[in-house]
């Protein structure tokens, strides 16, 4: 297919790139235009739903009590981020192909 409207596309090889842009561009920009916005409707992007597991909404909550105070991080940097020497239980020997 590619290789059909390279052979028809006319005025050699300046005028078969240019040729070649202008059909990329007029493919992108109906793509652009037309084709997206006909298929927005049909993709669930704005189909957002927060409910519990009940099914009920969930209840406003004021964001400033949930807030830790200031300079003080909300999670434990030891426990989710060890010392990479402290997991390390024994030092693997290399196999007989790399030494």
């Amino acid at each position: 297919m590619y290789a059909f409207i390279w052979r028809k596309l006319p005025f050699g090889l300046p005028g078969k790139i240019i040729g070649s842009l202008l059909l990329i561009a007029v493919a992108v920009s109906g793509l652009w235009f037309w084709g997206f916005p006909a298929a927005e409707p049909l993709l669930p992007f704005d189909d957002v739903n927060v409910s519990d597991e009940n099914g009920d909404r969930p209840t406003s909550v004021d964001p400033s009590e949930s807030l830790p105070p200031d300079g003080v991080i909300p999670y434990d940097t030891e426990q989710n981020q060890p010392h990479p020497s402290a997991s390390i239980t024994s030092v693997p020997t290399p196999s007989p192909s790399r030494r």
